[in-house]
């Protein structure tokens, strides 16, 4: 009786049948009273999204698997303190973390959201030294900004770390399982059993503890040995994924092929292979992103208002009005004025990472597939073909006993197969970290060359899109962030991936009608995840409804309360509403949840600065240039600041370094060509306006200041000259009238204008 219990909750659970999962787990407790089973029926109700009921039944428990679901009920009702008690008991100070390095990455999770920096980046350290295919680990060492260069991390350690795991914890094929079981397991896959060896239980769950956050629905199952952890493979999202309308239809479906010269058989990356290899289905809702990102080029009016800072605007946006322009000649109009901007051009540019074919190179097979002994060898390249040569290059990894036959569940495996597969693994985990640990450092253009090296199949896929959109997006080019995304959305559709950044790329664009229907797109697909009210709120935003947008991001961080981009989104609302005490509250959780968020440093930079309290905002200012050193709009505003505590010499500086950083953001010459003013270096700041107007023709500011300059040389024929091409540009009427009354007082000495 205990074994057909066992057996049908188990096959409720690879069914997705979690309620019928739970009754008959429940009957098997009532008759077989055991902490094992407990187990299992907290792992029940973990799937079924009832973190609460998991809590209860687990606590208490000692065994190693018991304190590890327990953590994780813990985490998911935001119990830190218990989960972290649980992970390591005070009364065994020298105890393990339960379940090895699946245990250590939960106990960083725990360590980073209770702010302890190092804590953290020891256990995650931890977990990558015990099992290097760890993804989510390396991620977030990557986040912390804590990861060592991923050649170093995927490197010769790990593969003989791999080459020894792998007869406990290999591939776990099952030749026996049909593609359909394959499909329901890889939504099932961490199991903690009773039928489990010691070494086995250490490494359950390894991948599926990614972000754990409140409505990240994890569990652990217990099971047999038909149900072995495929470790080291890709994160499965499908645990902790928010319930979505669309799960079903979507779950076990392809994705179409990203461009039409994809042969209609070729293997899918994000299918479940026939070869028995559980493959991930992509269901990001769960990943909350966790680098924020600040727009660079979306300037403001230049000015924002004319001879003083401005009024509202949409601060960490690091910027207000303009539209970004391309490496075309058109130009970003700042301010009223008609826009010619780089969006009517009808196509982007043609950059390096123009949509790459998939189409299957010269000699080269799309798979090897050997059905017989469960193992799936994909050939790269004709140049990788000979793996035991005797050359290698120093990023190859050699295995000893390369001959050996390794028995795993039942099928005879060659070491030189383990060899083979583990060398391409970590290879493409070496490309797959450096381009995302750059993308974390911002020196996004190496991130994008780092990505450009993977091989095609793996960069046309949703993931690696998206982390190129970013990387656009950050370089302030939301042209190319824009068409990047549209790629990611077509080779993942359901994917939800760093769409609250295509909405903010859109957003910044102007692009209302596509931003409008993404949101109801996102909505559709999952109405619980972040990322969809985030779309939301920015649709509102787009529309100066503040109120409304607030209420879409308030909803986002109420359905995850760790997804700091919506603090930081709720934060522009406030500050658009002219409520800075509630733009602060919102911006500093956003830092509680990622110190590194440099886009709310920014945010309470920009508020103090509008509050004249110079010396916080340049404090808030630095920092955020600390994190992203790379970006003209912060170096603009630090400097703006230096000249605001009148160091000047520093501020000018500053302006020079945000100028070289982007010369296509107008932002930093304005600037310095008001600090020349104020130090009467009329005929310095003259040349550097001169030259602004090549970027931004059409800036009623450009011209106000210079007239300004011309009115203190007392050349006013030049100054009325100005001050009349200023008003023909059609600025603010606040503008308006600041530059009528210039006008009226064009004969007054500066000195009496001054004194009156």
């Amino acid at each position: 009786m205990e074994a057909i219990l066992f057996d049908c909750v188990h096959n409720s659970l690879r069914h997705l049948m979690y309620r019928n999962a739970i009754f008959m787990c429940e009957r098997l407790c009532a008759e077989f009273p055991s902490e094992i089973n407990l187990q299992l029926l907290a792992s029940c109700y973990l799937h079924n999204n009832q973190a609460y009921s998991a809590y209860h039944i687990l606590k208490g428990t000692q065994m190693a698997q018991s304190r590890y679901l327990f953590a994780i009920s813990c985490f998911q009702m935001d119990l830190l303190n218990e989960a972290e008690a649980a992970l390591c008991p005070s009364n065994e100070p020298g105890a393990e973390v339960p379940n090895g390095a699946a245990g250590h990455y939960l106990l960083g999770l725990v360590y980073r959201y209770t702010d302890r920096r190092k804590s953290a980046i020891h256990h995650f350290k931890q977990a990558l030294s015990i099992d290097p295919l760890l993804w989510t680990a390396y991620e977030e060492l990557c986040i912390l900004g804590a990861a060592e260069e991923a050649t170093s991390v995927f490197g010769e350690e790990a593969a003989l770390c791999i080459q020894k795991q792998y007869p406990y914890h290999g591939l776990a094929h099952q030749t026996a399982q049909t593609c359909s079981d394959d499909q329901n397991v890889a939504s099932n896959r961490n199991f903690g059993s009773e039928d489990i060896s010691p070494r086995d239980v250490r490494h359950i769950n390894a991948n599926n503890v990614r972000d754990i956050p409140g409505n990240y629905h994890g569990a652990v199952m217990s099971g047999g040995a038909a149900s072995q952890p495929l470790n080291g493979g890709p994160s499965n999202t499908s645990f902790y994924s928010t319930p979505s309308p669309m799960a079903a239809q979507l779950s076990g479906v392809a994705p179409p092929p990203v461009c039409k010269n994809v042969p209609p058989n070729c293997p899918n990356p994000n299918a479940v292979s026939m070869d028995g290899s559980p493959r991930s289905i992509v269901n990001s809702t769960m990943q909350a992103p966790r680098r924020k990102f600040v727009d660079e080029g979306k300037l403001r009016k230049i000015s924002g208002r004319l001879f003083s800072d401005s009024g509202p605007r949409r601060s960490t946006r690091l910027a207000g009005e303009a539209v970004p322009s391309s490496n075309s000649s058109s130009t970003a109009t700042v301010g009223n004025g008609p826009s010619q901007s780089s969006k009517y051009l009808g196509s982007s540019k043609l950059s390096s990472v123009t949509f790459r074919s998939v189409t299957v190179r010269k000699g080269q097979s799309w798979t090897n597939e050997s059905f017989d002994e469960g193992i799936r060898h994909e050939v790269r390249d004709d140049s990788r073909a000979n793996l035991t040569t005797s050359s290698s290059s120093p990023g190859d990894i050699r295995f000893p006993e390369q001959g050996v036959t390794i028995p795993m569940n039942g099928v005879v495996t060659s070491s030189a197969r383990v060899v083979a597969g583990a060398t391409e693994l970590l290879d493409l985990f070496r490309m797959l970290g450096e381009g995302y640990r750059l993308s974390c450092l911002y020196c996004c253009q190496d991130a994008l060359d780092a990505f450009l090296k993977l091989p095609h199949k793996h960069y046309n896929t949703g993931w690696v899109l998206s982390q190129v959109g970013k990387a656009y997006f950050e370089l302030v080019d939301y042209l190319e962030a824009d068409r990047v995304f549209n790629l990611a959305r077509l080779a993942s559709p359901y994917s939800l991936e760093g769409m609250d950044i295509y909405s903010t790329v859109l957003y910044h664009l102007k692009e209302d009608m596509k931003l409008s229907y993404l949101a109801q797109e996102l909505i559709a697909i999952d109405r619980l995840a972040p990322q969809s009210w985030c779309a939301m709120g920015n649709c509102y935003s787009l529309q100066k409804d503040h109120e409304t947008a607030l209420k879409n991001f308030q909803r986002a961080v109420q359905l995850n309360s760790r997804f700091a981009y919506a603090h930081t989104l709720c934060g522009h609302e406030y500050v658009a509403l002219e409520d800075f005490e509630n733009g602060i509250k919102s911006y500093q959780s956003a830092l509680r949840i990622d110190a590194r968020h440099y886009n709310a440093w920014y945010g309470l930079g920009m508020i103090y600065l509008r509050q004249e309290k110079f010396e916080f905002s340049e404090h808030h200012f630095r920092m955020a240039f600390q994190m992203n050193s790379r970006s003209s709009v912060i170096m603009s505003y630090l400097g703006t600041a230096f000249h605001a505590l009148k160091k000047s010499n520093d501020a000018l500086d500053m302006m020079e370094k945000a100028i070289l950083a982007d010369k296509k953001n107008p932002l930093p010459m304005y600037q310095k060509a008001n600090i020349l003013v104020s130090m009467e270096n009329f005929e310095e700041a003259l040349k550097v306006l001169e030259e602004l107007k090549e970027y931004a023709p059409r800036e009623s500011s450009v011209y106000a200041l210079m007239g300004k300059i011309y009115k203190r040389r007392n050349m006013y024929d030049k100054a009325m000259l100005h001050f009349g091409l200023a008003l023909d540009l059609k600025p603010p009427a606040t503008d308006v009238a600041t530059i009528k009354a210039a006008i009226e007082k064009l004969h007054v000495p500066d000195e009496l204008d001054d004194a009156l």
